[in-house]
């Protein structure tokens, strides 16, 4: 038996396998059918347009579904794992639940409001999916290291740890990265924009060189052959044959 056949392990697996294939498969018909550019466009971007909106939205609400499976028997694995009198742990487990599901109901928004139909309810969802989930990674984060070293070992908790890391610094590079562009066009409709040309105004990124001298030997970096205590004995270089 692999380890994912082991019990209800086989949530999270199914809920990392589906949600995948519904990036890929949307993004794969958006590029094909010439609705979106084929260099890393917004997930977004990618179910937007009919008819690969559709198959979108209902691969995501399938999505949210096994989110909140998998939140839930994690809350019930924990709640059976604590001390029923440890009501410290009991509260930051409910937490988790609550914080999970919230982020599943977002990704439920992000699948029906479409960014060029609706962008302010797209936008709540984004920040329900992305940050509260943020948050509830945390959660279980703080619980990894509340629960160690009797139920969690260390290196568990140093994986969520990274994870969460990573989480948070990938939510903060998307949100500058989108200021930056909403401010770089000013009075275009960016939510409605699915297609990019070259001229458009993107991050660039410049280099400039100074001289600190016209040759080599004025340099720094140049020192001459008596300063370094070397001494020329060839009669070539002395002038002589």
């Amino acid at each position: 038996m692999w380890w994912f056949q082991e019990g209800l392990c086989v949530l999270p697996v199914a809920l990392v396998i589906w949600t995948s294939a519904t990036f890929i498969f949307a993004y794969i018909t958006a590029v094909i059918l010439r609705h979106v550019d084929p260099l890393v466009p917004y997930i977004s971007d990618t179910g937007t347009v009919a008819p690969e909106r559709c198959v979108f939205g209902l691969m995501l609400n399938v999505s949210a579904f096994l989110g909140v499976a998998t939140m839930y028997v994690r809350y019930k694995q924990l709640k059976a794992l604590v001390d029923v009198d440890d009501t410290r742990l009991n509260r930051i487990n409910l937490v988790g639940l609550v914080l999970g599901c919230g982020s599943s109901l977002g990704m439920c928004v992000v699948a029906n409001f479409q960014k060029t139909t609706l962008f302010s309810m797209h936008l709540v969802g984004a920040m329900l999916t992305f940050g509260v989930g943020a948050l509830y990674v945390f959660v279980q984060t703080l619980l990894s290291f509340l629960m160690q070293p009797h139920v969690h070992s260390k290196a568990m908790f140093w994986t969520r740890l990274s994870i969460a890391g990573w989480t948070l610094s990938s939510i903060i590079s998307m949100f500058v990265s989108s200021m930056i562009m909403y401010s770089s066009l000013p009075g275009v409709e960016v939510n409605k924009k699915l297609h990019w040309t070259p001229g458009e105004p993107k991050i660039n990124l410049r280099a400039e060189v100074q001289l600190q001298s016209n040759h080599l030997y004025d340099s720094h970096h140049h020192r001459p052959a008596s300063s370094r205590g070397l001494a020329e004995t060839s009669p070539l270089l002395a002038g002589s044959i």
